[in-house]
């Protein structure tokens, strides 16, 4: 989450004539995250999100976000509840931006979790992949392996002005995983479920959120995408009691293949260079006016080093 895009009170009120939430009482930009512009917004009825889509977000897939969002809260998945306008759409316009307003979730995300939220986190994602079955909209994982290239290509030049060596690793390694990317169970998948998109009250998940990312894609590798993020520690080591409890968490509801357990090294590099990738190019491409600052490339860049040197999915926690 992040602010690019102003909103004023004025243009608020505006908005807000579309929607029978109340009248407004709080509202106030969310600095965090880097893909959209959000608001937290207070009502006399309630709490929401105001989201502004901006960057890589195209209006023509928020049929399938918000549509994805209300399939999956009837589905018992606790995550935000897109509100319809007064003529029951489910996104509107603002500043000539599409936007949302979705119902907001109690809890707080971790920066640092522990095996415990490890665990209950990997079993949110896995009810999540069941969840999404039977979803009638599909969408293709614009940043899985056909995407690589585009980015790369995009921000390759300056790979070496970030980390000495990073262009090679980029371009060898997009080589060689794409190479060897498998087929496996598929569905779909939340594809950016970092600690900051789980929301906790103690250890219990009382929340998934930002799915504008999803897709359909490989069961697995929306668990590798989780591994890479919950269960290195800042020395960029990883925890292997955390990768133990998150796999375990998952299993328990649903039980995963001897495919793709051994698919597994292979897909954490491949989720790896992804953020990698996104990284770099929003590092390059920059927009000084936003509020946030672009995260490192370089954590995912230590991260993919890592993973060229596992062998077998146990040294992950795999059993």
């Amino acid at each position: 989450m992040a602010v690019y895009t102003e909103v004023s009170f004025e243009d608020l009120e505006r908005l807000l004539r579309e929607y029978d939430i109340g009248t407004p009482l709080a509202f106030k930009g969310i600095a965090e995250g880097v893909e959209n512009s959000n608001f937290y917004l207070q009502t006399d009825r309630g709490a929401f999100i105001l989201t502004l889509y901006e960057k890589r977000v195209s209006p023509g897939d928020l049929p399938f976000y918000l549509g994805l969002m209300e399939h999956l809260a009837r589905r018992g998945i606790d995550c935000p509840l897109p509100v319809p306008t007064r003529q029951g759409a489910l996104s509107s316009s603002l500043n000539r931006r599409s936007c949302a307003i979705v119902t907001f979730l109690n809890g707080l995300s971790v920066r640092r979790p522990s095996a415990l939220h490890c665990t209950n986190a990997g079993a949110a994602l896995a009810r999540l992949h069941q969840a999404g079955e039977g979803f009638a909209l599909t969408r293709a994982n614009a940043l899985g392996p056909a995407g690589w290239k585009p980015l790369a290509e995009a921000c390759i030049a300056h790979a070496d002005s970030v980390e000495d060596g990073l262009a090679t690793l980029v371009g060898e390694q997009l080589g060689a995983i794409t190479a060897a990317w498998p087929a496996l169970p598929n569905g779909v998948i939340h594809a950016d479920l970092f600690p900051d998109n789980v929301l906790f009250m103690r250890e219990e998940v009382s929340g998934v959120i930002d799915f504008y990312f999803a897709c359909n894609d490989m069961f697995a590798y929306d668990l590798a995408v989780m591994l890479n993020s919950w269960c290195f520690e800042m020395d960029g080591s990883y925890n292997l009691t955390k990768g133990m409890a998150l796999i375990q968490g998952y299993r328990a509801v649903r039980p995963l293949s001897q495919d793709e357990i051994a698919a597994m090294p292979v897909l954490m590099r491949g989720a790896a260079l992804r953020f990698l990738l996104t990284r770099l190019f929003d590092l390059v491409h920059h927009d000084p006016n936003a509020l946030v600052m672009p995260k490192d490339p370089k954590e995912y860049s230590k991260k993919l080093r890592f993973h060229m040197k596992v062998k077998d999915a146990r040294e992950y926690g795999f059993e």
